[in-house]
């Protein structure tokens, strides 16, 4: 039986941090981006087993789980000791506690970065510019390059005309061949605010000679002025030259004197590894993913330097954890620690030499999931073989990807159901001789058949391989919310995910929601925001 923490303790744990701390919010996504704590990361009870050895590698890691007092956390609990972790406590009366207690309660995702962007801004006072001027700006032909800050996938979906992609922390490398000119404006976008806040402050950090601004509320500024985006594109600049990547290194030299950032050798990595099972480490290795598959140092985890400041609690969400940076000149790396510093982050240090002196390692990292190996494969199915049942409908098909994957493909006639409600979403399916569970690649239905079969009593198979299988045979997908046992409340949406009629509505809800930020922060008191003198 787990111990409990009361609110008010937790919150004094927060305040006086001694040691190391991942406070696990195990709701569906949905649900915990409506309500929850400061330093909470979303760990859905329905996939722990694939996230937990991810988000908390060392066993004996404290943890706190949080749930709505109604049953999730002891169940996540039961499961954690299960593998092996033995410091599990639930948060005693769960997040409707927590508010009964007066205390500060955070909407959305990532909001430990988010807030920390409009920190950054108001702090040092980072230049922007509306979308109304610059749209007025490119009318008259000004000097300029637009910088898109998010993944290739985001700017893909929509971005600001004539934008090139250049992720957060590839700005340091490629700003000196993009706008070799200082007399070029730089002007850095994202979707809305952090990380075109971030990556303008990144280059004036830097210290760039060209003006550089961040885009005053990014694609949804520019669409809320009227104005029109791109979409499908795929401009991003070519690999950094050699002056680029010198000018960079000396730019990062600046920055790590001015934010006091520690690096480490080789021999003090593979001390700590050897700690890691006293110690929680996080190998960050901040290149692009493509670098990062064409080789990576065995141990480290691709996080993208930008993406790992814009999420950075579910990168690296113990608390007090070590923050090992890698990349190949210590550039990328530098920049990031940077941020990590001055958003309050412990024990961030990078790697000098970079990846240099041991062999690398190619590919995606292995995922550990707690107890797949432990299940037999004797009951899955082919998907040949599942497509040859569905025209006399002698299966019933669940899938457990989440909703916002399931409605963009899904096996036709397949049932939309949240795990961790197994068993009043299975009671809205019709009877059925026998059922089949699926998911992306198989694993999250390896893991839930057993429960599946305790509730329907009837045969369950998995399909090998998942849906994906399924579609790489060429087997046809269906779109759309068609049997949805349960609500799409497992995903967080966005404001470009809501119907068309809502969109505006939901940007401007977004944008206000940030920018409030740094008062309710104020309130919490439990983040360690950090300011430097230029």
């Amino acid at each position: 039986m787990s111990e409990t923490i009361s609110p008010a303790a937790l919150k004094r744990r927060l305040l006086d941090l001694d040691g190391e701390l991942a406070l696990l919010d195990v709701r569906e996504r949905g649900v915990y981006a409506s309500d929850h704590p400061l330093f909470a990361t979303s760990a859905p009870l329905s996939r722990l087993e694939i996230d937990a050895p991810r988000m908390v590698p060392r066993r004996a890691t404290p943890i706190v789980l949080c749930d709505d007092d109604d049953g999730l956390a002891a169940r996540a609990a039961d499961l954690l000791e299960r593998f092996g972790y033995g410091e599990v406590s639930l948060l005693d009366g769960g997040v409707p506690a927590w508010r009964d207690a007066g205390l500060e309660l955070f909407g959305g995702v990532y909001v430990p970065s988010k807030a920390f962007g409009e920190f950054v801004e108001e702090t040092y006072n980072t230049p922007r510019v509306s979308a109304a001027e610059l749209d007025r700006l490119r009318a008259d032909n000004t000097a300029m390059v637009i910088l898109d800050s998010r993944p290739a996938t985001e700017y893909r979906r929509m971005n600001i005309p004539g934008g090139v992609n250049v992720p957060g922390a590839e700005l340091i490398h490629r700003i000196h061949d993009i706008a070799p000119d200082p007399d070029t404006l730089v002007v850095v976008n994202c979707a809305g605010r952090t990380r075109s806040i971030i990556g303008a402050q990144s280059l004036i950090n830097a210290g760039v000679p060209n003006r550089v601004v961040a885009l005053e509320n990014g694609t949804m500024g520019w669409t809320l002025a009227g104005l029109e985006l791109e979409h499908g594109q795929d401009r991003a600049p070519p690999p950094p030259s050699k002056e680029a990547r010198g000018w960079a290194r000396d730019a990062a030299a600046r920055l790590a004197r001015r934010f006091d950032i520690p690096s480490i050798d080789r021999d003090t990595l593979a001390r700590w590894r050897d700690e890691a099972v006293t110690r929680t480490l996080y190998l960050c290795d901040v290149r692009s993913p493509e670098e990062y598959l064409a080789g990576h140092l065995p141990g480290s985890v691709s996080a993208p330097g930008g993406q790992l400041v814009q999420a950075s609690d579910s990168y690296i969400p113990v608390l007090g954890a070590r923050v090992v940076l890698v990349d190949d000149d210590g550039a990328r790396a530098t920049m990031t620690a940077s941020w990590l510093i001055q958003m309050g982050r412990t024990d961030i240090h990078v790697l000098a030499g970079g990846l240099g002196g041991e062999a690398l390692e190619s590919g995606p990292a292995p995922r550990e999931v707690l107890g797949l190996d432990l299940l037999v494969h004797s009951f899955e199915i082919g998907a040949a073989t599942l497509a040859g049942l569905l025209p006399g409908r002698d299966v019933a098909i669940i899938d457990l990807a989440d909703s916002r994957r399931y409605k963009a493909g899904h096996i036709p006639g397949a049932w939309f159901v949240i795990r961790s409600r197994l068993e009043a979403n299975l009671a809205k399916l019709p009877p059925a001789p026998a059922y089949v569970a699926t998911s992306p690649d198989g694993a999250l239905a390896r893991l839930t058949a057993g429960e599946i079969s305790r509730i329907v009593r009837e045969p369950v198979k998995v399909l090998a391989g998942g849906t994906n299988a399924w579609a790489a045979t060429g087997m046809p997908l269906t779109e759309g919310p068609e049997h949805m046992a349960d609500g799409p409340d497992d995903v967080y949406l966005l404001p470009y995910d809501h119907p068309p009629e809502r969109i505006e509505q939901a940007m401007r809800d977004y944008l206000s929601w940030e920018t409030s930020l740094v008062s309710q922060i104020a309130r919490d008191g439990t983040a360690r925001f950090r300011a430097y003198p230029a």
